[in-house]
């Protein structure tokens, strides 16, 4: 017995948390392989920015749609199939997106894999967190450190394929023979894999609902939706909502940003986006750190230096200047979601852990996914300065309201 629960412990300490953070790079990888694709499919398609962005945005709002669901799922089946089933479905978006097809469907084709994308895709945060936080519970930050970070070099990894399959010279050598739908293919092969093995390896008690916490949890909706009786709590779910709508609309758009405003070259555009998730590393920093003195603090200070990068992408020109303020912007954004995660595991109680969490994801997603939609429109009426001088004003009140946060928080204890 001794043997066979050191034997679960460290699978637990291994496989669990490395299969989950794969498939959160592959979810990343897949929605984030859309923004630099816009340029190719402006060009061939003959699409407005404001339609790019409307596409984004639906695919963003099913997957803020389905984290409630999911989460509440998770409370009461477990994370294990939940996981499964939306590594599955993204899958199927991936192929969809995979099958070249004539011109006048494949509007609608990228459309509709797009929004299998973002169901699938959707399912997969808010239970991995609940599930790491209850494997890890005094090193929740450390744990969805490495979740996140995973998931930002998804984000790396997107572009620069994008480069590859759309036969820009990398490195000298021309890719031939392939195009964008191979990215895809690719992805709807790895879906598949990881949801086989993830099945495979991960044992169902670790992924299994609480009986107690299944019981406790039956009160349905109305007791998730008491979480935001607390002040504090509500609070800084407004600092979320602020955040993900600065950094959904930036990451959206920024391609077509430096390219078209701060004037650079296309290829040196996709190179700064890919710049802006390696900096994601930061997140194994922050992640330990908030552990160590608590989240407040590194919140506060991983939301101004965002807030300081984006305030600095519409100062400055210059390859140097604006890569560097698409590096402090990058270090802010990724710097804050591991903490964001280990604030709310903390105050959420795991009664209600995976609703309570899909809640606020549900309103902080939603947020982000409205953020495409109106930088495309803004850009398209007055330009993408204007468009994120928005942006940055949400990053600016994200760092208000964490000071309201902690006042509050301070009061009630």
């Amino acid at each position: 017995m001794g043997t066979d629960g050191s034997r679960l412990r460290t699978l637990a300490d291994y496989d669990v948390l490395a299969l989950t953070a794969l498939i959160w790079f592959l979810a990343k990888f897949l929605r984030y392989a859309f923004p630099p694709l816009f340029p190719t499919f402006r060009e061939t398609f003959g699409v407005s920015n404001a339609a790019l962005g409307l596409a984004f945005t639906a695919m963003m709002t099913v997957y803020a749609l389905m984290q409630f669901p999911s989460g509440a799922l998770a409370d009461r089946v477990g994370a294990r199939q939940v996981i499964v089933a939306g590594v599955g479905v993204a899958g199927t978006g991936a192929l969809v997106l995979a099958v070249p097809v004539p011109d006048a469907f494949a509007l609608a084709v990228i459309g509709g894999g797009m929004l299998l994308v973002g169901v699938g895709t959707g399912a997969h945060k808010t239970v991995a967190v609940r599930l790491l936080s209850r494997l890890y519970p005094a090193r929740t930050g450390r744990a969805l450190g490495v979740l996140d970070t995973f998931g930002a070099f998804g984000g790396v990894a997107a572009p620069a394929a994008v480069v590859a399959v759309t036969g820009v010279t990398v490195a000298g050598v021309q890719v031939a023979g392939v195009d964008w739908h191979t990215l895809f293919l690719v992805g709807a092969v790895t879906a598949g894999g990881l949801a086989a093995v993830f099945l495979r390896r991960v044992p169902r008690a670790e992924g299994a609902a609480d009986d107690d916490a299944s019981t406790e949890g039956s009160g349905g909706v109305r007791q998730y939706l008491a979480l935001f009786r607390r002040p504090a709590f509500t609070a800084f779910v407004v600092v979320t909502i602020c955040f993900s709508f600065a950094y959904n609309g930036a990451v959206a758009f920024l391609p077509l940003y430096l390219t078209d405003a701060a004037g650079l070259p296309e290829t040196t555009a996709s190179l700064l986006y890919s710049g802006l998730f390696v900096v994601s590393l930061v997140q194994l920093v922050t992640g330990d750190l908030s552990d160590r003195v608590g989240q407040l603090p590194v919140i506060a200070a991983t939301l101004a230096l965002g807030a300081a990068g984006l305030a600095a992408l519409l100062t400055f020109s210059g390859v140097l200047a604006v890569g560097a303020a698409v590096v402090a912007f990058g270090l802010g954004c990724h710097g804050f979601r591991p903490v964001r995660g280990a604030y709310l595991s903390a105050v959420i109680p795991e009664s209600s852990a995976g609703g309570g969490l899909g809640v606020v994801r549900t309103l902080l997603m939603g947020a982000g996914a409205l953020a495409p939609a109106v930088v495309g429109w803004v850009a398209d009426a007055t330009g993408f300065g204007a468009a994120f001088g928005l942006l940055a004003a949400a990053m600016v009140a994200a760092v208000v309201g964490t000071g309201v946060v902690a006042v509050v928080d301070g009061s009630a204890g």
